[in-house]
């Protein structure tokens, strides 16, 4: 099954965000369909903070050696794509797409000392621009296009939520990302006011598989929390080494 039909089985797609080549091999151990990549935590892994700090170049670098090393569907959190400029940006889209890459998430805000919303027409006009150039030169690579409106925890998010995901649907967009989202009555809301695939991300109070299956999302996303885990995970198993002066915890 193609990445474009995982979206419309009768199950979410759960995406395995990974961020380097053993986190890949895991996933694909374990039979996940697909993987995606966490910009923040390949940004975490090199140094930087999450909000295009590291230069696509090094995203790049990290997306071919995934690439390289795994066989599942590879989507990549390309942020707000590493540039403002639509061609710069379908650039950065044709340059992973030779990568083998299927899919790419895009959103709708940007960090510049703190995150925060690019407005909503300027946003999807971008989106349509870069997906008149992918059509232009036939390239297919699947737009989930995220709004942080919930994120970010914005006045009248749900209301504004329904409106960028019109605005972004008319653009192009293949599918809708949008993290933050907890609360059932608000996935409901999301779900029913687009024909789109909706993809939500792990949260405290995300409700359970089954329960978003029958809400009709489509896409579920571990985000980087799997990632942090991980480091917290190490940095209490390296204390009690530490602490009891031997290796045996380990065994």
């Amino acid at each position: 099954m193609d990445f474009t039909n995982l979206h419309q089985d009768h199950k979410p797609l759960l995406i395995a965000n990974v961020w380097d080549v053993a986190s890949a091999k895991i996933a694909e151990e374990l039979n996940f369909q697909a993987l995606g990549t966490s910009s923040s935590a390949i940004a975490s892994l090199l140094g930087y903070q999450d909000g295009e700090e590291m230069s696509f170049l090094e995203l790049h670098y990290m997306v071919k050696r995934i690439a390289c090393c795994s066989n599942l569907p590879l989507s990549v959190d390309l942020e707000s794509g590493y540039s403002r400029d639509s061609k710069d940006i379908a650039n950065h889209l044709k340059a992973l797409k030779d990568l083998g890459v299927v899919g790419v998430n895009l959103e709708d805000s940007i960090v510049a000392k703190k995150r925060s919303l690019v407005e909503a027409e300027r946003f999807s006009n971008l989106i349509s621009e870069v997906t008149k150039i992918l059509r232009k030169e036939n390239i297919e690579i699947f737009l989930n296009i995220r709004t942080d409106t919930f994120l970010l925890n914005i006045p009248n998010k749900l209301e504004e939520t329904k409106r960028r995901i019109q605005l972004y649907e008319q653009a192009g967009a293949n599918g809708i990302f949008v993290p933050g989202i907890e609360e059932l009555s608000d996935i409901k809301e999301v779900v029913d006011c687009s024909k789109l695939p909706i993809n939500v991300m792990c949260m405290p109070n995300l409700p359970d598989f089954d329960v978003l299956s029958g809400l009709g999302v489509k896409r579920i996303s571990m985000g980087n929390f799997i990632f942090e885990d991980m480091y917290q995970q190490f940095k209490l198993r390296t204390a009690e080494i530490l602490n009891q002066q031997s290796f045996k915890s380990l065994f």
